[in-house]
């Protein structure tokens, strides 16, 4: 499924849409660590806010619930440029693809056209 980013300045960046299909607003923040997207995901600072991370490749490591900050996604919406669609660690319960549906939080990944 195709999804856009739509920046103020008119910037628009193309890439696939995960999770639920929907619109989300919000202030754009970065993260820039190498790993911890699941305490990021989870972290209540993001709440509500669009959240792009640096790190050029997220999911890898699945989701592992023992590591989240809250109980629930906190930003409306998760921006990356590579999603791993297998996770390759033992503990990971599901894939980021996986929970992000089920809470019915939109996520896209891609790179400027």
């Amino acid at each position: 499924m195709k999804g856009s980013l739509v920046l103020e300045d008119g910037t628009i960046v193309q890439g696939e849409a995960f999770g639920e299909p929907r619109t989300a607003y919000g202030e754009l923040v970065f993260n820039t660590k190498m790993t911890g997207y699941c305490e990021a995901l989870t972290d209540p600072s993001y709440r509500g806010q669009i959240l792009m991370m640096t790190y050029p490749l997220i999911g890898n490591y699945g989701v592992d619930p023992e590591t989240f900050e809250s109980h629930a996604i906190q930003p409306r919406a998760f921006v990356v440029r590579e999603a791993c669609p297998t996770p390759n660690l033992a503990r990971s319960q599901y894939g980021v693809d996986e929970r992000y549906a089920e809470v019915g939080v939109k996520r896209r990944s891609g790179t400027p056209k």
